[in-house]
């Protein structure tokens, strides 16, 4: 019976974690219909389930119908480490990158082979992204992206450079050959550079977090409108609060905040 209410020998908590997932930055909106082909579970499976996690509150319906991620998971998503001391952590030294260039400041980890957005902090000169908090978006063709791949251990790298990369403008790094020697430059020079790689009309600059040990705790970047760049000019200030974060989470009587997730992606496709 396995096979009639999802994927042969799915569990139950693997079919509402399939649910939860069909949700993403791109479709934070989805109808029940849109949920189940999502998922890839039968519709009335995914009707009795999705019932169940509105009662919940872990998800939420609109008055068309819709649903979206409810507060449940908002607010126990809020204690995660990443999310609450790391974020607390790093924020007073984004704010003051933010009030020196009032463009987007990005605070990212790596998980997988994803660079998780953690923080950001824009204003209405900054030119618009699309990251948001939360969102995930590949490593060879954002700044912070490439300062978290160029620290990251040689087996992760070798088999992100094999993969079939995105190209998402005409300016992305996709040849494995130039990749790597990017990602060596970045390493050499100690930050990282894009130039209208995920968007066209902007450019970042970023640096990891240093960690006592192992790969970086997250890297923080800079993304600005290609015509008034000058990313070499922001290193200084990127490597001051880098450091000043890696500072503080020394100083955390807890112990460091874990950035990256050093686990190879689980999700399919990725």
């Amino acid at each position: 019976m396995a096979g009639n209410t999802g994927k042969p020998g799915q569990s139950v908590s693997g079919r509402v974690f399939a649910l939860l997932r069909a949700f993403d930055p791109a479709h934070p909106r989805l109808s029940l219909t849109e949920l189940a082909q999502r998922a890839e579970l039968p519709l009335a499976t995914a009707h009795r389930l999705v019932g169940q996690l509105e009662q919940q509150r872990a998800l939420e319906r609109d008055e068309d119908g819709y649903y979206r991620i409810g507060l449940l998971l908002w607010e126990l998503g809020s204690l995660a480490r990443v999310s609450s001391r790391f974020r607390e952590v790093a924020l007073p030294f984004l704010q003051d990158l933010y009030e020196a260039t009032r463009e987007n400041i990005h605070l990212a980890v790596r998980d997988g082979f994803d660079a998780l957005y953690v923080e950001k902090l824009s204003g209405h000169r900054s030119v618009p992204t699309i990251s948001r908090l939360g969102t995930r978006l590949p490593l060879h063709s954002t700044g912070v992206g490439k300062a978290l791949l160029a620290h990251a251990e040689p087996e992760v790298i070798q088999s992100y450079v094999e993969r079939n990369l995105v190209r998402h403008t005409r300016y992305t790094i996709t040849e494995r050959g130039r990749l790597l020697r990017e990602l060596r430059t970045t390493v050499t020079r100690g930050y990282a550079l894009t130039n209208e790689e995920m968007t066209l009309g902007s450019c970042s600059v970023a640096v990891p977090i240093p960690a006592e040990a192992g790969e970086p705790a997250g890297a923080i970047g800079v993304v600005v409108h290609s015509a008034r760049a000058d990313l070499p000019k922001l290193v200084p200030d990127l490597r001051a609060a880098a450091d000043g974060i890696a500072r503080r989470l020394r100083e955390d009587t807890d112990g460091p905040a874990p950035g990256a997730v050093h686990d190879f992606p689980r999700r399919p496709g990725r």
